[in-house]
């Protein structure tokens, strides 16, 4: 089968490879993949920035499709059903994690796309107890973003609470900072979305998608727009999304004194300098938040299945699989909100 295979570390060193088709055995179900989404990681992964990755390997892990095989165990999924599925595909199922179904933060955990190979290919293979059947009212497009709405759900529903008298600051209006606001707004909170000048088509997307606020933190005053509507408090809970030092050192001191701040993107390098005085004068909680677990699942699915969250208003660019690096291209050059490779 034809697949996109990261074939050694560095920069780039992708191409098409044809490869045996996976097999299902015990509890694997295989699917026909419809859709894969490039994810920040993917991008991360071509640019060799990820060491924990071992090629070869073929990408991706954020997918919709349809089942075609199943294992000789499977008894909850069968052909024909469509389908997404959680990205953990082995664990050590012995750890407190795993018995606490917190697979995210298992050592041993294996996933896919990244240890074991991922959706960037004719078929991929799945543990049931991974696999997810779509509600009838969720399309396999939208059902591809499930595993990043996860993600968002995970950090702002389940590593904090969201009510809806809550005022809430995110940064980055990249595809998961847009996915985070519109879970956020699901709780009926208040949300002021920050980016930069380059931001400005998705900082137009965001106040479509919900945002109260948008605000270009490079031409605008964030702290003084902040306390206007916090009356001079600070935001109850704020979510750093873009990965950059600067915006989780502008925003530490933006949040009320006892309030929250979630930590959902991911740094470049592993030490940064943080303004600890603003978590510690201000009594914050700094929380980190991984990826996702099943339980995320479940909350996402029912929000795609109520129609809460505007998925496909995000998908700016759908290529075919043999365009795959012209999507590849456009995800690097961010020129697109989201972009998708259609199997």
């Amino acid at each position: 089968m034809r697949s996109v295979m990261k074939v050694e570390q560095g920069y780039d060193h992708m191409m098409v490879k044809n490869i045996p088709e996976p097999q299902v055995k015990h509890d694997l179900v295989k699917i026909k993949v419809a859709y894969t989404g490039i994810c920040g990681s993917d991008i991360h992964t071509f640019k060799g920035e990820y060491k924990n990755f071992r090629p070869p390997l073929v990408l991706g892990h954020e997918f919709s499709g349809v089942i075609v095989e199943v294992g000789k165990d499977v008894k909850t999924v069968k052909v024909g059903d469509r389908v997404t599925s959680e990205t953990t595909f082995t664990t050590c199922g012995k750890c407190q994690y795993c018995l606490e179904k917190d697979y995210n933060l298992c050592s041993e955990r294996k996933g896919i796309g990244t240890q074991v190979n991922g959706s960037l290919a004719e078929f991929v293979i799945s543990r049931e107890e991974s696999i997810h059947v779509l509600p009838d009212e969720v399309s396999l497009l939208a059902a591809a973003l499930t595993e990043p709405l996860a993600c968002c759900v995970h950090a702002a529903l389940e590593k904090t609470t969201i009510r809806k008298d809550d005022t809430v600051l995110i940064f980055g209006p990249g595809p998961i900072g847009l996915l985070l606001l519109q879970v956020v707004k699901s709780q009926g909170a208040f949300v002021m979305m920050a980016g930069i000048t380059k931001d400005r088509k998705r900082l137009e997307l965001a106040k479509l998608l919900g945002a109260d606020i948008v605000i270009d933190s490079l031409e605008e005053d964030i702290e003084r727009i902040v306390l206007e509507h916090t009356n001079g408090y600070g935001v109850d809970r704020a979510f750093e999304c873009s990965g950059a030092v600067p915006a989780l050192n502008q925003g530490l001191p933006l949040v009320r004194k006892k309030g929250t701040f979630v930590q959902v993107g991911i740094f470049a390098n592993k030490l940064n300098a943080l303004d600890q005085e603003s978590i510690i004068q201000r009594e914050i909680q700094y929380i980190g938040s991984r990826s996702q677990k099943p339980s995320s699942w479940h909350i996402a699915l029912q929000l795609l299945k109520n129609g809460e969250i505007a998925v496909e208003e995000m998908i700016t660019k759908i290529v075919p699989f043999d365009r795959w690096r012209e999507g590849f291209e456009a995800a690097l050059a961010g020129s697109e909100i989201k972009v998708m490779i259609e199997s």
